[in-house]
């Protein structure tokens, strides 16, 4: 069993390869110095067996267990930062103008590679461990690209497991619940078509920002009268976009917004039901509508066998009291939902103490977390691999 005290040694690194990745945050898929920080890093543990290049800036590195011959269970970590001004007003705040780690995605690679370095000392498994480090979580498309590519056929993984922060959870504690644990994101768009004209005139027109007003109002009833209370389901309007002149009654008006839902039969609902009430809406006021909804993530499920390991494993970490097996989902969104797809596994929640937000210009990854990552990921794979 690994204990937090065991990685003590780890702490000034862990910290110090996290704020220089903090200072230094990429996007989406063009995370170049970032993983040729983490390919250097993983190469000086005295790991061999490194492949970059997947998914364009993705990373696979596997380290054979000193135990005999076994499955290879994949641990992910996110690399990708955010398009967001910085004002934490830290010493190792973003250097780079209009981009931060405002996800915590600096630690979760610092926590993986904490973890690949005490896993190459040891070996104390057998089998193989598969760490996977991701591009582009943030633009939704990184992991299901890496399965896309093979990543699971390719170096035989069995199990895959995946951890993100969770500000307003105490340092040291951890949250995981089997089945659902994130929510789908879907997308739609509304582009309602009325008649333009004067704005003195309305009675010769069909004006298109009344219509999108009351659809907007109609679909905040399709969740509160139409769904069971007991599930979830989201569905917010971002934008309304319509004219351009104070005097002018616009031909069109845009409406647009995300779908958030924890089941399959959920989605389908909103998309066949926001396109119902908004046509009929339309209809009603002599105008017609183009409806388009995209299906971008599915729900991040949590499989029952690989939760149960999770648990044990961190319980072995930081005691029974402080993980929290029946952890409330997030409708939040998660790529590692395709790596979940593609292979049973299960993904947790680990503790970031009293920080701001996530996607926040405040927002910090929290070091003292560190070690409780390294260790959970240590302890994970001790006890699925065990000798």
């Amino acid at each position: 069993m690994h204990s937090v005290q065991m990685s003590r040694d780890l702490q000034d690194d862990a910290t110090a390869w996290r704020r220089y990745l903090h200072q230094n945050p990429e996007l989406d898929y063009q995370v170049l110095n970032t993983a040729a920080f983490v390919t250097q890093k993983l190469a000086s543990f005295g790991i061999n067996h490194i492949e970059t290049g997947i998914a364009e800036t993705g990373i696979v590195a596997l380290i054979q267990g000193d135990g005999g011959d076994g499955p290879t269970i994949g641990l992910r970590a996110d690399m990708d930062a955010l398009p967001i001004v910085e004002s934490s007003n830290n010493p190792w705040s973003s250097k780079i103008p209009g981009r931060m780690h405002a996800c915590g995605h600096d630690g979760h690679t610092a926590m993986l590679l904490g973890a690949a370095r005490q896993l190459a000392n040891t070996r104390n498994f057998k089998g193989t461990v598969a760490l996977i480090f991701q591009p582009a979580e943030e633009d939704g498309r990184g992991a299901q690209r890496m399965v896309q590519e093979g990543i699971m056929d390719r170096f035989g993984i069995s199990r895959v497991f995946g951890m993100h922060n969770s500000p307003g959870m105490e340092i040291g504690k951890f949250g995981i619940c089997d089945g659902p644990i994130m929510g789908a994101l879907d997308e739609f768009d509304i582009i309602v078509k009325g008649r333009g004209g004067h704005a003195a005139s309305p009675h010769m027109n069909i004006d298109p920002i009344v219509i999108a007003a009351q659809i907007v109002v109609g679909l905040q009833t399709l969740v509160s009268r139409n769904t069971d209370p007991m599930e979830s389901l989201v569905i917010s309007v971002t934008k309304l976009n319509a004219g351009e002149a104070y005097n002018i009654i616009p031909e069109h008006a845009q409406i647009a917004g995300t779908v958030r839902a924890l089941v399959p039969a959920l989605r389908d609902f909103a998309e066949r039901q926001i396109y119902a009430s908004s046509q009929g809406v339309a209809r009603g006021f002599g105008a017609d509508i183009e409806f388009k909804y995209r299906r971008l993530e599915p729900a991040t499920v949590n499989h029952s066998t690989e939760t149960a390991l999770a648990v044990e494993a961190a319980r072995k970490l930081v005691g029974a009291n402080s993980v929290d097996d029946k952890v409330r989902p997030s409708l939040g969104s998660e790529d590692f939902a395709y790596m979940l797809d593609a292979r049973p596994g299960a993904y947790i929640f680990i503790g970031n103490g009293s920080t701001a937000s996530l996607h926040n210009p405040e927002y910090d990854f929290n070091d003292e977390a560190l070690l409780y990552g390294i260790g959970y990921w240590v302890n994970l794979v001790e006890t699925a691999l065990a000798r």
